[in-house]
């Protein structure tokens, strides 16, 4: 047993940081102009009782903002819990209440994050990505031109970023694997509309307040409200059910793959049209969009019946 054991050379070391938060503070604000501040700014920021409770209201305050904090005296089971950017009504009502200019929700682990602007209204992450994009291309920070986002973000998002010259790579649904993509094809922009938005420049996973600092720059350099500066584009029309199944292979049905084929004939170019299975659970997912909302609406019931009875 004594000969199986590592020499003590070869053990490894566990280190202390004491002023792991202070440190995580002033990166964040690095990552700003140096000469840019907040001053001015009335900012909700939710925290979902997580993971970021105590350095975003610091990192926001230091940074010069007015800061009205939510969700930050966590319990060990509140978390998430009515808060956060899972659930962002009460951050919507306190930027009214406080006639605030903007609406920072966080999730639990703080590597999400939406908006909600001076009127209350949220703001998702396919809007965010617009946002950063192209004020990363005008600043000529973007390393390639091109961000990358999943099947499920707006095409809205993908025609808007194309009038700027701006490429859209699309991936399965997943962090992970937006992730991967830009590390394989040198992208540093990329994300969900979930709100969970990776700027490789600075880290390897989201982080909900650094996109959070990456709009409030925009904001402040556009003197503008944060109603007009995150409305890059209209999302257009889009449709998602899910259909669960007993068993077997709907998607391999006949009956399914001819609604399916039907359903993009019928946008003819105009719409998209995603069929997937979950990775976590016996579901079908159906998702359309389009310029015609009634169009995209019997597309996606015309499968979902069809899925419905071979299920």
């Amino acid at each position: 047993l004594v000969k199986m054991l590592a020499k003590s050379a070869d053990v490894g070391r566990a280190r202390r940081i004491d002023d792991g938060q202070g440190r995580y503070v002033e990166f964040a604000k690095r990552t700003l102009p140096r000469n840019l501040s907040l001053e001015g700014l009335r900012v909700v920021v939710d925290c979902a009782n997580g993971a970021a409770y105590k350095v975003a209201p610091q990192a926001l305050w230091e940074l010069g903002a007015e800061v009205i904090s939510l969700g930050v005296e966590p319990d060990g089971f509140n978390i998430n819990r009515e808060c956060g950017s899972t659930e962002p009504a009460a951050l919507c009502q306190k930027v009214k209440e406080m006639r605030a200019d903007i609406g920072i929700a966080l999730d639990g682990d703080g590597d999400r994050v939406l908006i909600a602007d001076e009127r209350g209204r949220i703001v998702d992450g396919d809007q965010l990505l617009a946002v950063i994009a192209e004020s990363w291309q005008a600043d000529g920070r973007l390393a390639k031109p091109g961000v990358v986002a999943t099947v499920m973000s707006n095409l809205g998002l993908e025609r808007y970023l194309g009038s700027l010259a701006i490429s859209l790579a699309r991936t399965p649904v997943g962090d992970r694997y937006v992730l991967e993509h830009m590390r394989a094809q040198g992208f540093n922009v990329g994300g969900e509309s979930s709100g969970h938005i990776i700027l490789s420049d600075y880290t390897t996973t989201g982080d909900g307040l650094l996109t959070a600092l990456q709009v409030l720059a925009v904001v402040k350099k556009q003197q503008q409200p944060v109603s007009k500066v995150c409305h890059r584009f209209d999302p257009l029309p889009q449709v998602l059910k899910n259909v669960r199944y007993a068993s077997g292979k709907p998607l391999e049905n006949a009956k399914v793959r001819s609604a399916i084929e039907d359903a993009q004939a019928r946008l003819d170019g105009h719409g998209r049209l995603i069929v997937r299975s979950s990775g976590t659970e016996p579901v079908i997912r159906v998702m359309g969009e389009g310029e015609d909302k009634v169009l995209v609406e019997e597309g996606v019931d015309g499968i979902v019946d069809a899925l419905t009875n071979a299920a």
